[in-house]
């Protein structure tokens, strides 16, 4: 790190002020009750500048283990290897550039090579630690470490022209800058990789700061619209839910930020107008902005910082004495900008997401969207989907609250924050702090809505718009009469109240066909109902499908749901025995999760009972299989899997159920509930190779028309643009 380039001290005087000062903040702390918690946030800096001075001869305190950093899943404190012990991994064809520029303290620079020796990235990397002349005269021990590009110096550049000339000798596509001070966490140099992968829109991703101890340095930083500056969780517990997502922020600190080399070349590095040090790292990323481009924060990528090792924590003395003058600089600079920006503390959800100009909505869910499980995971998923792409800041609740592994990282990582256990337990708090920053709600489910409504209406103005999945009183109706059963009937119809109660109470209800929108108007004339495009897919394969290989006939469905098992054992009882009459040998694949022992009965030699399968195994099947079914007896609203099915381009014979919502879909697809003229449409699948090429190429046609994210979006736009006009009594 660069030396300190102060003016001339005068030392008993500056001695005496800090004391002074520091003497004050004690007595104002102790005062306010304060001391004990001020103390604590101050713990592990203290800590690390007392580790560092006594480093200075010869001496280290002993490393501390933390039973926060084995919750992270953090490895253990190393201690300081010797030079010829660290191993890096290089590659001379380097994918990233991890520059590390240095003022002595080598120890620090030590632990800090171990860590990128200790858990090497998938990413190929060069490492360049570039010495800014500091007359350490342990400096040639860095000499000894294998593969490290080492620059010495032989005049002093300061912090920021160190880091702007040592960016001249990378080689890599990316440069990842990273303070001295530091130790690189398992997996942090990928994971900033893959989302600049991720996102061509973003100029710069930085890394989450973590303590030694664990405890959260910065999640991003904020600006206010004076200037100041927040290092964004501080101190906090970084398992909480608002540090855990992929966002935009003001800033991110460059002890660990990484950008391409092209981006860095094209801003110039470092403006020399914060030199020699302080606020660039905020410049670049407010330039990276004005460019066109987007500051991410990554926080899968976990950095531990030595804070206060590089510059010291007086801003009175040394280097860091520049941190007034040139946050000061930064103001003069970004003036207009940052009147756009909150007065300092207010409205921090909308401020660490930047959403000034942006709408946030909150999603309400009963659990976390299981896309490669069920249907309305699927649709719930493809909403958020479509509303990010909107230009919205979407923030996903589920009323379980549960934080299932893998979908939760999968939101998080998409942008989406998600409210969870144990951090957050009851709505009312929650609303209480922000409800007034909220912009919209989309509700999902009638008994969701039942619970949250009153607290929505009681905290917040926003429009809410409710999404049904489909008529759950029709689907209960059908299948009570289909067994005739009386009791079901009558939850049927308690149903029925229970789902026009929450059309009563909301702006706008959404279902996924006009035809059940149409039943809502009907039964509430008063209640605005839309029809809305379900699911979203990417474009269907283009030209023919291949024939060759393809055999058997698959069900795809969630077959721990009543219409599925019915219509899996409908399937088996009424309509495989006349196909095979024909074909002897056809064999039948039941693919889905939660198969019921109704189900699991029903397999056979020829007949599959596969239980869940993976997304790539799916498409597998789907690439094997001759024709597709859907034999539901009853049901509501869009299917899903029909849906799929005609995307997949395997020709699907269904019944009127499954064809429900889809318009003209039986034009390219066969539609019948007698068993018969179902068992005769499958065979003329199987046998006529014309037929199924045309069906083939008419399906895709025909969903790549309709189910789209586009679409979609333009849907849900349109659908909160008439309930924010709804008559503000409806919001009482």
């Amino acid at each position: 790190m660069p030396a300190p380039d102060a003016p001339p001290p005068r030392p008993g005087q500056r001695w005496l002020s800090r004391q002074i000062r520091r003497a004050r903040l004690v007595l104002r702390w102790t005062l306010a009750g304060e001391l004990g918690p001020e103390l604590r946030k101050r713990k592990e800096p203290l800590l690390a500048r007392l580790d560092y001075l006594l480093s200075r001869v010869g001496l280290r305190l002993p490393r501390r283990p933390s039973p926060l950093r084995q919750e992270l899943g953090l490895p253990a404190l190393k201690d300081v290897p010797k030079a010829e012990a660290i191993r890096l991994t290089v590659s001379d064809t380097p994918v990233v550039t991890v520059l590390i520029p240095t003022y002595g303290q080598v120890d620090y620079t030590l632990l800090c090579l171990n860590s990128l020796a200790q858990f090497p990235p998938r990413t190929p990397i060069e490492v360049l630690v570039a010495e800014d002349a500091s007359g350490d005269r342990r400096i040639p021990e860095l000499r000894n470490v294998p593969g490290l590009r080492l620059l010495e110096r032989e005049k002093n550049l300061g912090f920021l022209l160190s880091c702007n000339d040592a960016a001249k000798h990378a080689r890599g596509e990316f440069i990842f800058l990273l303070n001295n001070d530091t130790e690189v966490m398992p997996g942090a140099i990928d994971a900033l990789v893959a989302t600049l992968r991720a996102h061509p829109d973003a100029g710069m991703v930085g890394a989450r700061l973590l303590y030694p101890d664990g405890y959260q340095q910065e999640a991003g930083g904020i600006v206010w619209q004076d200037g100041s500056a927040w290092n964004y969780g501080h101190r906090d517990d970084p398992t909480r839910p608002d540090y855990n997502y992929v966002r935009e922020a003001d800033y991110i600190s460059g002890a660990a930020i990484m950008l391409s080399l092209e981006v860095w070349n094209r801003m110039g590095g470092f403006d020399e107008h914060y030199v020699p040090a302080y606020c660039e790292d905020s410049d670049l990323a407010f330039r990276i902005r004005a460019a066109g481009m987007k500051v991410l924060y990554q926080p899968e990528a976990k950095v531990i910082h030595y804070e206060g090792i590089s510059h010291g924590r007086d801003v009175n003395a040394g280097l860091k004495a520049y941190q007034v003058a040139n946050t000061q600089k930064l103001l003069a600079r970004w003036a207009p900008e940052l009147g756009r920006h909150y007065p300092n503390g207010t409205h921090v959800m909308r401020a660490r997401d930047r959403a000034f100009d942006r709408r946030i909505t909150l999603v309400i869910d009963n659990n976390l969207p299981e896309p490669d499980r069920d249907a309305g995971s699927r649709t719930m998923l493809a909403f958020m989907q479509a509303l990010q792409a909107g230009g919205r800041i979407v923030k996903f609740w589920p009323l379980n609250g549960y934080a299932t592994p893998g979908y939760l990282e999968a939101l998080q990582q998409m942008g989406i924050q998600v409210f969870h256990n144990p951090w957050y337990g009851h709505m009312r708090p929650f609303l209480e702090q922000n409800g007034a920053d909220i912009d919209e709600v989309l509700l999902s489910r009638p008994h969701v809505a039942a619970e949250c409504l009153a607290l929505i209406r009681q905290y917040c103005t926003a429009p809410v718009v409710f999404y049904g999945h489909d008529l759950h009183f029709a689907r209960m109706r059908r299948e009570a009469e289909a067994r005739q059963d009386s009791a079901a009937l009558r939850e049927a119809d308690e149903m029925l109240e229970a789902e026009r109660a929450v059309w009563r109470a909301v702006d706008l209800v959404l279902y996924p066909s006009e035809d059940e929108a149409a039943e809502v108007r009907r039964l509430e004339p008063q209640v605005p109902a839309l029809g809305i495009v379900p699911y979203a897919l990417p474009p269907a394969a283009q030209g023919p499908l291949p024939l060759e290989g393809r055999s058997g006939v698959v069900f795809v469905a969630g077959f721990g749901h009543s219409p599925n098992v019915d219509a899996a054992q409908w399937l088996v009882r009424e309509i495989m025995p006349l196909l095979r009459a024909r074909h002897p040998s056809l064999r039948l694949s039941l693919v889905g999760s939660n198969p019921t022992n109704e189900v699991k009965g029903l397999a056979d030699a020829l007949t599959e009972v596969t239980g869940f399968v993976s997304d790539e195994e799916l498409a597998r099947r789907y690439a094997a299989a001759r024709v597709t079914l859907c034999p539901l007896r009853f049901g509501a609203g869009v299917k899903m899997k029909v849906v799929e099915g005609l995307h997949s381009g395997v020709p699907l014979v269904m019944t009127s159920t499954g064809a429900q919502g889809l318009p003209d879909v039986e034009q390219v697809a066969g539609v019948t509930d007698d068993p018969a003229e179902f068992a005769e449409q499958v065979r003329l699948l199987l046998e006529d190779d014309a037929l199924w090429a045309e069906r083939s190429a008419a399906q895709r046609a025909y969903v790549d028309g309709r189910f789209t994210l586009a679409a979609m979006g333009t849907a849900l736009e349109e659908a909160f643009a008439i309930a924010a006009r709804r008559p503000p009594c409806r919001k009482a």
